[in-house]
């Protein structure tokens, strides 16, 4: 179902990570609409927003899906709606996620928030990938190893944002999970409507074709 007919080059997976085609717009209503269309009752569709959502502001990148699906499953709730609402965390939502969450844990932790994190971040990220690089090709080599960066990057930005993004996740979860409840509501309630009015209308033109002959 999530499979493409033409496969993407690289370059063309980063620039629609960035600004999918169509626009935002378009990627957003393709989204809602999938999950309005989603055949389960409205609060199992809830719960599985509310863990995508929730998981978007964990600091565990690249394990979004794995735990949104996880956490679905656990609350009995929606394994695509869970899926789709990861999206929720995004090139134009991850920095404001990041600063509240890591300003979030170090208020929580008792420690300060460096305000210039947010434009180091990328670099602190950078520093504690290098370590690990660096001290794996040690393991094969007589190389010390060295793990000051990414001690500085579990300290300054790992702990807090995994901690601060306890929160804010809740409340967006939560927020995400009673706007999604009515919403789904009425739309399935719409959409049975409707299907009851094609079959009346095909039940009374059976019975009009069965009085014609």
């Amino acid at each position: 179902m999530f499979k493409r007919r033409d496969k993407r080059k690289f370059g063309q997976v980063m620039l629609d990570s960035v600004y999918p085609r169509g626009g935002w717009g378009r990627a957003v209503y393709y989204i809602t609409h999938r999950l309005r269309r989603l055949p389960d009752p409205p609060h199992r569709i809830a719960r599985g927003v509310f863990a995508g959502v929730f998981v978007s502001f964990t600091p565990f990148f690249g394990l979004h899906f794995v735990l949104a699906a996880l956490l679905a499953w656990a609350m009995r709730g929606n394994l695509i709606a869970a899926l789709l609402s990861t999206l929720f965390g995004n090139p134009l939502t991850y920095l404001p996620i990041a600063v509240v969450s890591l300003q979030t844990g170090h208020f929580l932790l008792g420690s300060r928030f460096d305000g210039a994190t947010e434009t180091t971040l990328m670099a602190k990220f950078g520093g504690a990938a290098a370590d690990l690089k660096d001290n794996l090709f040690a393991v094969f080599s007589a190389a010390d190893a060295n793990w000051a960066k990414l001690a500085q990057f579990y300290h300054e930005v790992f702990l807090p944002y995994l901690v601060g993004g306890l929160v804010p996740g809740i409340v967006a979860g939560l927020v995400a999970y009673y706007l999604t409840v009515p919403v789904i509501t009425a739309y399935q309630n719409r959409r049975r409507g409707r299907l009851k009015q094609k079959l009346a209308e095909l039940r009374r033109k059976a019975a009009k074709a069965e009085d014609r002959t």
